[in-house]
């Protein structure tokens, strides 16, 4: 929710400070589909019955990185897009040091995913925060009014870096299209 809300900021802005929906539909992705496809496995694994499945902490840690080397290969292409790289990539240390499993404040954790956290210890890619936890600063302990998640200091950072882009990119002017110009005396 968290980062939909922060794509909608940027076309907010964007569209207000004289930008132009169009320049947002000409942007050209390289492999769409590996993002797209990234973001849906991990919500998958996250709201589904998969996340019962041990295993798919894993996929989780697949998918984080599919994200990290999607965006490091749009960093030219995209300008601020390396926020959300650096958002992606913080995540991507902390749960990968925590064995496949993102740490989540005790606190936050009671309203997270309906408690079932609390009673089980882990749940999916989540773990609760403890002493047996590294890297909790990177985890999710931060609290946004009025969304009910928990939020990572790398979550921040991505949804920063997509507002960003979307703000960019609505006020970025189109590249010409490539003028093919036909030789003379062929």
């Amino acid at each position: 929710m968290l980062w939909l809300l922060a794509i909608a900021f940027g076309l907010l802005l964007g569209l207000f400070g004289g930008g132009n929906l169009s320049n947002l539909a000409r942007l050209k992705f390289r492999w769409p589909w590996v993002l797209v496809g990234a973001v849906v496995v991990r919500e998958a694994v996250t709201f589904t019955p998969l996340s019962r499945i041990d295993a798919a902490r894993y996929i989780y840690v697949l998918t984080l990185a599919l994200i990290v080397l999607w965006t490091v290969w749009h960093v030219k292409l995209l300008p601020g897009i390396w926020l959300v790289t650096a958002g992606a990539l913080s995540n991507l240390v902390v749960v990968a040091v925590n064995g496949g499993r993102m740490p989540v404040a005790l606190e936050l954790a009671r309203t997270e995913l309906g408690g079932v956290l609390v009673q089980r210890g882990h749940i999916g890619q989540y773990t609760l925060m403890g002493a047996d936890t590294s890297l909790n600063g990177l985890g999710d302990w931060l609290s946004i009014w009025p969304l009910p998640q928990a939020y990572s200091p790398g979550d921040l950072l991505i949804a920063v870096g997509l507002a960003l882009v979307v703000l960019v990119a609505v006020h970025r002017t189109p590249e010409p299209e490539a003028i093919l110009e036909k030789p003379e005396n062929v």
